[in-house]
């Protein structure tokens, strides 16, 4: 059952990345193959399905060795893409910013240093394109020396960001504003909570990763005191750790906040597992005590369509038959505005307390 539900969110990555997926392959193993990955009858069972789907790209649902790469990319003659370069591949068409430029640019060079020798012939041979995007298109001819040294200087221009960074919160804490963080799984409906609450114009996709760079807004609560809310980037399963730690500068954000707000997409089938996923990602950040409100969004798309509803109805049904709304859980419609008022007195309760 994991497997395949991971298997469906790869495809959503790969569609988002511009691919199309023609087909899939499930091997049940206690470990994978230390040379190719899988075994050798799935992977002649890989093999064949080349002659009858016409595939030009493998992705592998998992991080993989240098080694287990290149013995696949010889066994199929196609190119192969991991997990991890996969997102890699998305950040870097999604960043924006100078920031979220540098943060991917930096993630890139990190995973492609243990992969650099003996990788740049064939991925010539193979070609652009997906993987390759950014530094693996540009710095084929790069060696391990000058890499390093890329790598460094990225740092060292991310690092002059995360004193900025730290300055600009130095002076939030003096002023006495709070912070509000919008944390989540990726496509979960953040940006489309931001520009509700504040008229932030984000942008906003249904798709993953549509957004990389924080957005930050002032938000007023109900009793007229003045928060400052922003949006961070979407976790998800694998979250490849070079992603982690070249976004360190923006993650901090969330150590400032007075309180999370764990914005759960409530239409998924996955929602708790997708909760789960992002809960462990902030107990890796030391944010597992950082007071948190849980806003189930979406609610709107669990009502029987042919009957009308208002906010009211809705949430009362909703709370009755699903759900309900514990002290630290609100039911949402960011699309339609429903629940903003009660999630509004939970922050406010929240900075309070």
């Amino acid at each position: 059952m994991e497997a395949e539900v991971t298997l469906e969110e790869l495809a959503q990555l790969a569609e988002t990345a511009g691919v199309r997926v023609v087909g899939k392959l499930i091997q049940r193993m206690k470990s994978p193959s230390s040379t190719h990955y899988l075994g050798k009858g799935k992977l002649e069972e890989l093999r064949a399905l080349k002659n009858s789907l016409g595939y030009e790209v493998a992705i592998v649902d998992d991080e993989l060795t240098p080694r287990q790469q290149q013995n696949l990319e010889d066994a199929l003659e196609v190119k192969i893409i991991d997990r991890p370069a996969l997102i890699l591949d998305i950040f870097a068409k999604r960043a924006r910013t100078r920031e979220g430029k540098l943060q991917v640019e930096l993630a890139q060079y990190q995973y492609l240093l243990p992969r650099l020798a003996g990788r740049w012939s064939h991925l010539e041979r193979l070609g652009g394109g997906i993987g390759t995007r950014g530094p693996g298109e540009s710095q084929l001819e790069t060696d391990k020396r000058i890499m390093r040294q890329k790598i460094h200087r990225l740092k060292e221009q991310l690092e002059q960001v995360r004193k900025q960074r730290g300055l600009y919160r130095e002076k939030r804490r003096k002023s006495g504003v709070p912070v509000v963080s919008l944390v989540g799984y990726t496509n979960a409906g953040k940006s489309t909570l931001l520009n509700a609450l504040t008229k932030a114009g984000a942008y906003v996709e249904d798709g993953l990763f549509s957004t990389l760079d924080p957005t930050t807004r002032q938000l007023a609560l109900p009793d007229n005191r003045k928060v400052l809310i922003t949006d961070t980037v979407g976790f998800i399963r694998k979250l490849p750790p070079t992603l982690v730690a070249a976004f360190r500068a923006t993650l901090e954000e969330l150590e400032e906040a007075s309180v999370l707000v764990h914005v759960v997409d409530f239409t998924s089938p996955h929602a708790a597992e997708q909760h789960q996923v992002v809960e462990g990602i902030l107990a890796e950040l030391g944010l597992a005590e950082k007071p948190r409100i849980t806003a189930l969004n979406k609610i709107d798309l669990l009502l029987d369509s042919s009957k009308t509803w208002d906010e009211k109805t809705a949430i009362e049904f909703l709370s009755d038959q699903r759900a309900g709304t514990s002290e630290v859980t609100v039911l949402i419609s960011a699309a339609k505005k429903w629940g903003l008022s009660a999630l509004l007195e939970k922050i406010m309760a929240s900075i309070r307390s």
